[in-house]
């Protein structure tokens, strides 16, 4: 818990200070998810659990850190899930599960700090799609699998929050038609 919680407390507090220093969460986000994201990999050799800890934390923390210096969450959660696309790519992890990981870990995140959940899974989304464009991965792809993962991270807030996901993902975002898997279904 203590080497999670520092990956937290270092996003969360490299989001803080760089806006105190610039003034805008929307431009230090991306980099310090990215480049925290791939500090945590490289230093440990993440892969499976690791790296999804890894990805949770980094998003956790960017969110936090956003919450903290009154940053909107949505955009907050665009950018988080854009920097984790940047930062799997960059050390040749699996994008796809951490594009999931990213939007699941968004939604909770945006839950923990009275965010608003609907806006950070639409934003995680748009997050996805901007990136496995700027990597060549399929857009739509990416759209579903963060769309899932939102869903997914509802599903452990509320009944309630997964209404407003399942809304907010639903359809089409940034010109990508949104397709949901539904693993998350637990037996009708």
């Amino acid at each position: 818990m203590g080497e999670e919680s520092g990956l937290i407390n270092s996003v969360k507090n490299g989001i803080i200070n760089a806006v105190k220093g610039v003034g805008e969460v929307a431009d230090v986000v991306v980099d310090t998810v990215s480049g925290s994201l791939v500090n945590a990999i490289k230093k440990s050799g993440a892969v499976g659990t690791a790296l999804t800890t890894a990805v949770s934390d980094t998003v956790r923390g960017a969110i936090q850190g956003a919450a903290d210096v009154g940053g909107d969450i949505g955009d907050t959660a665009k950018k988080a899930t854009l920097g984790v696309v940047r930062g799997t790519k960059e050390v040749g992890a699996e994008t796809m599960d951490a594009i999931g990981t990213s939007a699941s870990t968004a939604v909770e995140g945006a839950a923990e700090v009275g965010g608003d959940v609907a806006a950070a899974a639409k934003g995680a989304v748009e997050g996805a799609i901007q990136g496995a464009k700027e990597i060549g991965v399929s857009a739509e792809d990416a759209a579903s699998a963060a769309a899932t993962g939102a869903i997914e991270g509802a599903g452990r807030v509320s009944t309630a929050a997964i209404e407003q996901v399942r809304n907010a993902v639903t359809g089409t975002i940034s010109g990508v038609t949104v397709v949901l898997k539904e693993p998350f279904k637990k037996g009708d």
